[in-house]
């Protein structure tokens, strides 16, 4: 009989694929970037714009559904999440127009706004204090999956088109809500009951207070100031080799699945770092903001890219910086359960993810504007050293009053 250390895996596990599919579908707009600019006559400068109107909604919608996930639980507000973008997402390849492909883009950033939230939830409710960061680095490599797959659709859509993948992508993200409502409810929660009390029950609870409180205001700054990284390597790598290393979007192909593969590195080692000092019993608060500090030093190696002499090597330091923004980013998500619990760690995370979708609706226009004018070290610059005051801002989170699990 399989153990419980086991089963609260699995569970996290198969949870993890919706991650994969969401990131897929995301990560498909920017590898097939130069198809669907080619076809919309956009400059890049224009493509960060699209970029923003995800954004846009995803920011505008992460506190709404992070209530929804608080209020209702995880299986209901994730089913119905998952349902909106897997239809969002194959709507994309479907219309004709900028007007109807923004609009799509919007949706999917709706949809999408709770799955960091809920994964963090998730979390909360399946794993012990300790592995809580490398639950959400174990999301990380659902996350990198999702990214590494999207250049295997390179060769399909130089064929068929860029709307084929787009598709097959939506239709597979339908095909999991049945395989996990079935596992949900086979194993349910461990660590969290409040998740399996009634929605009378769980609507008593004092979601909105949690946003005046300062040590979220401060999670949420932080946060601001280190995606920046992740928002890079994320959206523009492609176009980075493409038009520094003049390579063609077939070659890019050799390359662009690295970073993503890489970073799950990264998250491990960021939860290995929390959770080797939490053994030595290091308070959980202190012990994240440790590794935030590793991790920011660490992706101070981005400032070197612009010495690199081919696309290997740019490859190269990009992995490196994309393995610091994830070995951070693992511990300051799941700063939120440490400080609030399960309960209400739908919304303490939403409100990160929250302040992640505004960075990102500011950021992507800047950057394509610098990249449309060739100035790529100003923007790493931009996004790195911003890291380091992610982690200076840490040090005034408070832990006096733990939340309990």
């Amino acid at each position: 009989m399989p153990s419980s250390f086991s089963l609260r895996w699995f569970v996290v596990s198969v949870f993890v694929v919706s991650s994969s599919l969401n990131y897929l579908d995301r990560q498909l707009l920017v590898t097939l970037a130069p198809l669907i600019m080619q076809e919309f006559h956009l400059n890049q400068t224009a493509f960060g714009a699209l970029i923003s109107a995800f954004s846009i909604a995803y920011a505008a919608s992460t506190l709404g559904t992070g209530w929804l996930l608080d209020r209702f639980g995880v299986n209901r507000a994730i089913t119905a999440a998952v349902g909106w973008w897997s239809l969002a997402a194959a709507a994309t390849g479907l219309v004709r127009s900028l007007g109807g492909l923004t609009i799509c883009r919007a949706a999917l950033g709706v949809g999408e706004s709770p799955s960091v939230a809920a994964v963090g939830k998730l979390n909360g409710l399946y794993l012990k204090p300790e592995e809580r960061a490398l639950g959400a680095a174990v999301n990380g490599i659902g996350l990198s999956v999702g990214a590494a797959i999207a250049p295997l659709w390179i060769g399909v859509a130089t064929v068929r088109g860029w709307r084929l993948p787009m598709v097959i992508t939506g239709l597979c993200g339908l095909a999991w809500i049945p395989v996990w409502l079935l596992v949900s409810r086979a194993i349910p929660p461990r660590y969290g009951p409040t998740e399996l009390a009634s929605p009378a029950e769980r609507e008593r609870l004092p979601l909105f207070a949690v946003l005046k409180e300062r040590n979220l205001q401060i999670l949420a700054a932080a946060n601001v100031l280190w995606m920046g990284s992740y928002s890079l390597w994320f959206s523009w790598t492609t176009l980075y080799l493409m038009h520094v290393h003049n390579l063609t979007l077939s070659a890019t192909a050799k390359y662009v699945w690295i970073p993503p593969l890489v970073s799950n590195a990264g998250g491990f080692f960021g939860g290995w770092l929390s959770l080797r000092w939490m053994k030595k019993a290091v308070e959980a608060v202190k012990a994240r903001r440790r590794a935030v500090w590793v991790s920011a030093v660490g992706a101070l190696v981005a400032l070197l890219l612009p010495l690199a002499h081919d696309a290997a090597w740019a490859t190269a330091l990009i992995s490196a910086s994309f393995f610091f923004a994830l070995a951070g980013s693992v511990n300051i998500y799941a700063l939120p359960i440490d400080l609030y619990g399960a309960q209400r760690s739908g919304m303490a995370i939403a409100a990160l993810t929250f302040a992640f979708g505004i960075l990102q609706t500011v950021i992507s226009p800047i950057i394509g504007y610098l990249y449309h004018h060739q100035l790529y070290t100003p923007v790493l610059w931009l996004v790195t050293i911003p890291l380091l005051l992610s982690a200076a801002l840490l040090g005034g989170l408070r832990s006096e009053h733990p939340a309990k699990t």
